[in-house]
């Protein structure tokens, strides 16, 4: 089994051998799906902003050097990290401006960096520490924004459209959190039991929150009272779930189309008709 380090950690080689929640997630999105991006098969069209966004904020708080190292970084064709953040070269001027994304990053970025609490609780920690663990029997890895294991604690910081947008949970079918939406309860308990694992320590998790809007929002949460229960309870889902991941992945069995997807969508064959009355809605 490859050891892990920052510059393998999100390569497919080491997906291979150890679960992740971005990879859960995407086999509980799509089996079909998260098999194809695993065998480089097939990727997704999304815009590659919002992931430059964050990285750019991640960066800047990791330290000076890892902020100057990923804007130097080529990461898509020939371009650097710094390179893909400017419009396109005028005559007035030949290299270009910050996009927009970006500037509003900066003012992110300053609306934490300007924030007492944050630089108190967050700051101090040890940034971007790799851990390692078993769940249910399988290899996992995790990747924490900020570890603080001489006060027990760690940190994840999100960034998000709006901290107090509503949204649709189709599963419950009712209005959640940004917090719930994502998965990030699920999340903070893997980090939670791989910290464990890594150092023998009982670490509490808190997420701190900055929104993308002018000016920016910024909130800082923990995960006390009902949410201890919800983190125990994705973990259960992990352990009855993953099993069947792992099968898919190693060709035991044929992973299921989800039908709805960007993938599904591209290699869809139709076989006959349905009913009309059972088109189904989101």
């Amino acid at each position: 089994m490859p050891k892990l380090t920052a510059k393998n950690y999100y390569s497919h080689e080491t997906d291979w051998e150890y679960m992740s929640f971005s990879l859960y997630k995407d086999f509980k999105n799509c089996e079909a799906a998260a098999l194809a991006k695993l065998n480089e098969d097939w990727q997704p069209t999304s815009s590659p902003t919002p992931l430059l966004v964050g990285n750019y904020i991640h960066s800047y708080f990791e330290s000076p050097e890892a902020h100057q190292a990923w804007l130097d970084r080529t990461e898509t064709g020939a371009k650097t990290n710094r390179e893909l953040m400017m419009t396109k070269p005028t005559k007035t001027n030949p290299d270009g401006h910050l996009r927009a994304e970006f500037k509003l990053a900066d003012q992110m970025i300053q609306t934490l960096k300007k924030d007492r609490f944050f630089n108190y609780v967050y700051m101090p920690g040890e940034k971007e520490v790799i851990v390692t663990g078993k769940i249910g029997g399988h290899e996992w890895k995790g990747k924490v924004d900020s570890l603080v294991l001489g006060k027990g604690y760690f940190c994840d910081l999100k960034t998000v459209d709006d901290i107090h947008k509503k949204h649709w949970n189709d599963e419950n079918q009712l209005y959640t959190n940004f917090i719930e939406d994502r998965g990030y309860i699920m999340q903070a308990a893997i980090y939670k039991e791989l910290i464990k694992q890594s150092f023998n320590k009982n670490c509490q998790p808190f997420i701190f929150a900055v929104s993308k809007q002018t000016p920016p929002d910024k909130s800082a949460f923990d995960f006390q009272g009902d949410t201890k229960f919800l983190m125990q309870e994705a973990i259960d889902e992990i352990k009855e779930n993953q099993g069947r991941y792992w099968q898919i992945m190693n060709g035991e069995v044929a992973p299921k189309h989800c039908g709805k997807c960007e993938y599904c969508r591209l290699t869809k064959e139709l076989s006959g008709f349905q009913h009309v009355t059972d088109i189904e809605v989101d």
